[in-house]
């Protein structure tokens, strides 16, 4: 879906096909046929955005085969679907029984990540639409803070990947007069778990190819106030390449036996549920869910924030919320100024299947149909923003 910002920039908006697990090209073609067209046909629009996933295995097929690189561009078109941004931070498995800590494998000291990046820029400037010149990737925030953190050579090797990345899209712009960038996505528990540990490390890269993907969901389960966290950005020339639009499970009061009992409804075996909770000494927080809700690791004096996705139309029942007033927040910042800070924005609610067994959608239909309505609420956001939603 694209939308023009009143100072007449494009401002492009697609949601996450990472929601649904695919790790071959069939498995990618069959996500167009079976969920992103549906979603496209609900919304009544001729052309909705898409942020491909694409594991390694299918973009080792892309890569390795014109024709089927020409083919999937094709297929794109002819179901009214369109690429300009891929989420290039699960590299493969995320359809597992059990992702957790596997998702962050390869990290950026691993040689395989800046192979993987560099294919996924390929492709995306091969799948851009005719009339885009600009595409973007998020990718891993550097690595799971261990045993990373702590580790210099682990550091240089993942800046110097960085600075090589940086020197690859500068080479692809050359040829193909495509513009691909990437995102570092700030996550609870890396390395880069906020936004103000991204400058360090990006301001040493020093790329202006190379910024941050801004995901609302992280931003809020880490009690960033949006404001101050896109004033640092921008104070320090680090561009927000692309955001995420999402929310995260919000308890007011986890003291309270039936908050406890509530967020135990969502601690889940696939993926992990980073919480925190903002203390006067700073933040605090456990690496799952279920280590918060049954331990006494936290203080629960304030409000817990759980990394879980929430269906932005969706807030789970009380006693719980989710912190979509965080995403109005930063949507507003982002596009409602003067000028956009950023082009491209992604609906990411990978966990639709993760939802406790009540919420879940039971059938493609019904998937669609959520997914769809996340997007008219993104739309009508921008709308109110002074957006205007373009055929």
């Amino acid at each position: 879906m694209r939308f023009r910002h009143p100072d007449g920039t494009v401002v492009h908006l697609a949601y996450c096909t990472n929601v649904h697990p695919a790790e071959t090209l069939d498995g990618v073609r069959a996500q167009l046929r079976d969920h992103c067209e549906p979603v496209r046909r609900r919304l009544g629009r001729d052309r909705i955005g898409i942020g491909l996933w694409l594991a390694r295995d299918a973009a080792h097929t892309l890569i390795n085969d014109p024709a089927q690189r020409r083919s999937l561009r094709a297929e794109l078109d002819r179901r009214g679907l369109e690429v300009v941004t891929l989420n290039g931070f699960p590299y493969e498995g995320f359809g597992a029984e059990e992702v957790k800590y596997r998702v962050y494998k390869p990290d950026w000291s691993d040689p395989e990540r800046l192979a993987h990046t560099t294919d996924l820029a390929r492709l995306l400037a091969a799948l851009l639409p005719d009339d885009v010149t600009e595409g973007t990737i998020s990718t891993l925030p550097l690595a799971w803070r261990t045993p990373y953190t702590g580790d210099p050579e682990a550091e240089r090797t993942a800046l110097d990947a960085l600075t090589t990345l940086g020197e690859r899209l500068d080479a692809l712009a050359e040829l193909t007069e495509k513009s691909i960038r990437i995102g570092l996505e700030p996550e609870p528990g890396c390395t880069v778990e906020t936004t103000a540990d991204a400058v360090a490390p990006l301001t040493a890269v020093g790329h202006p190819r190379i910024g941050v993907c801004l995901d609302t969901c992280h931003l809020a389960t880490s009690f960033e106030d949006p404001d101050t966290a896109l004033d640092a950005l921008t104070g320090a020339g680090i561009p927000t390449v692309k955001a995420q639009l999402s929310a995260a499970l919000h308890a007011e009061h986890p003291h309270l036996p039936e908050v406890r009992t509530a967020l135990a409804a969502f601690a889940e075996p696939r993926f992990l549920h980073q919480t925190r909770t903002a203390t006067a000494a700073g933040l605090r927080g456990t690496d799952d869910l279920n280590e918060a809700v049954t331990g006494e690791i936290l203080p629960d004096s304030a409000p817990w924030r759980a990394h879980f996705h929430v269906p932005l139309h969706a807030p789970p029942a009380p006693p719980l919320t989710s912190t979509l007033p965080v995403l109005r927040a930063t949507l507003a910042r982002l596009v409602g100024g003067a000028r956009p800070l950023t082009r491209h924005l992604e609906v990411e609610t990978y966990t639709w299947q993760a939802l406790p067994a009540e919420l879940r959608p039971r059938t493609r239909a019904q998937l669609a149909d959520g997914i769809a309505a996340e997007l008219a609420l993104a739309r009508d956001l921008l709308t109110e923003l002074g957006l205007k939603e373009l055929p």
